[in-house]
């Protein structure tokens, strides 16, 4: 049976209940099609529970340090099953509310299953095909596996299964060292497991500058974390003690044995199975959907949303296509991907906030820079906070006299970072910022000193 709709979504991750919502409030009939979990990463394996589980290490962290605030406490354990549950509540409610959300939104249908291509505007799901004139595919990733030796010999975490984890590894071991990688490790370290980074690369977070990569190892081998990098040939291989996880570093032993391994070293495009080929969708060299400017696939009348299209990763950026998307169809708009202006975080502790541009790339592009730093030690904010970790970077265009672009690692830089990113979005000058008046107390008040401080570099 041939089913019609005005429009077809294929996930309900970030972008595509917003997007249901607003073809169906256009008074267009809508097909949504998800073959796992409502929510999508965020919801399920990512932002969310991880951010929780965050919260619970934290808590830990502060309660052994309570003799450094004048506060008194008894013995500090972990409840990993309790710590597990929380995070598994926050799952529930949120992916319930996005289904209470989509059972409710008129003129959407709802289907269980996993969708196909059977023609660029014909999809199949299950015994269904479903036919629309407008496609969207908004699929997400998963972890990537690589093929390195002995993946398949033994047991291993990635990102989703680690989240359900109800007990603390005596030693775990995390093969790569960016962002997820660097988030787990110390949420388990102060959780009480021994932690080792395997890292291939000559540092952690290699995108980020060197002074912020620097800055960062050290906070976290200052919380006891062993980091191993320019490991080359990693394999794995089974052992009494759990996983034997070799590294061939130009330093240290030549083998490092885990009680647990989690692999943490990219995520790839849920599109392999979506059979994009009966469609003559294109694909890029990692299997990403290729997108224009305005998210449109080569095939006209199929758009691209969210990690599947290789342009953004976050969730945050997931949502912006669905504002693109939407505003173009809908309000007459010409938003195009070009015109977002990048920030993300690390939810390490500090945080690392970031915007536009790091020093690296701002000297790559020739321009005439402005580049001002200021240490969190000298952030009256974070010295009352007692934690004096890390530092503010701004750099910007000696001749424009625009920000290109920040990094706040520090307490709070998660959200002061939005102060900058702002005005980047608002294409203010220079003194527009420094002559702001923030809030005292805040790590905020500093950004304006951070533009009186900006010297050529």
């Amino acid at each position: 049976m041939t089913r019609s709709f005005d429009a077809i979504i294929v996930g309900a991750g970030q972008a595509g209940p917003a997007l249901a919502g607003r073809l169906t409030g256009a008074g267009m009939t809508v097909a949504l099609v998800e073959r796992h979990l409502v929510g999508g990463t965020c919801v399920n394996t990512g932002c969310k529970p991880t951010k929780t589980l965050i919260a619970s290490a934290y808590a830990a962290h502060l309660a052994r340090r309570g003799a450094d605030y004048g506060v008194t406490t008894g013995a500090i354990g972990i409840d990993m099953p309790t710590v597990a549950a929380r995070a598994a509540t926050i799952i529930q409610d949120s992916r319930r509310s996005n289904e209470e959300w989509l059972a409710g939104m008129e003129g959407l249908t709802f289907l269980r299953g996993h969708a196909r291509f059977e023609e660029p505007h014909v999809m199949r799901v299950g015994d269904d095909l479903l036919e629309a004139p407008r496609i969207f595919l908004n699929v997400g990733g998963r972890a990537s596996v690589p093929d390195m030796p002995g993946v398949n010999d033994v047991p291993f975490l990635t990102n989703s299964s680690i989240i359900a984890l109800d007990h603390v590894p005596e030693h775990l071991v995390i093969v790569g060292g960016s962002y997820i990688g660097l988030e787990f490790a110390q949420m388990y370290r102060r959780f009480g497991a021994r932690v080792t980074i395997v890292e291939m690369g000559p540092r952690l977070i290699g995108r980020e500058d060197p002074d912020i990569s620097d800055a960062i190892r050290a906070i976290l081998e200052g919380e006891g974390i062993a980091v191993r990098t320019d490991a080359c040939c990693i394999s794995l291989s089974r052992h009494e003690q759990g996983v034997a996880v070799g590294v061939d570093c130009t330093e240290g032993a030549p083998e490092v044995i885990g009680s647990h391994v989690l692999l943490a070293v990219g995520r790839r495009p849920n599109t392999d199975d979506l059979g994009l080929d009966k469609a003559g969708i294109a694909t890029d060299a990692k299997g990403n959907i290729v997108v224009d400017d305005m998210l449109a696939t080569n095939v006209a009348g199929v758009w691209a949303l969210g990690d599947c299209n290789g342009r953004g990763g976050f969730t945050h950026t997931a949502w912006n296509d669905y504002e693109i998307v939407a505003a173009n169809l809908l309000d007459g708009a010409a938003r195009k991907l070009s015109q977002r202006i990048l920030g993300y975080a690390l939810y390490t502790d500090p945080p690392l906030g970031r915007v536009g541009m790091s020093e690296t790339q701002a000297r790559a592009s020739g321009r005439p820079l402005l580049v001002s730093t200021r240490p969190m030690t000298k952030v009256g904010r974070a010295v009352e906070k007692a934690e004096t970790l890390g530092f503010i970077k701004l750099v910007a265009d000696a001749e424009t006299k625009r920000i290109l672009g920040a990094a706040i690692l520090g307490t709070g830089g998660d959200e002061a970072i939005h102060g900058i990113l702002d005005m980047m979005n608002a294409d203010q000058p220079l003194a527009t910022l420094q002559w702001a008046v923030p809030i005292h107390p805040t790590v905020s008040e500093l950004i304006p000193t951070l533009v009186g401080d900006l010297r050529p570099a």
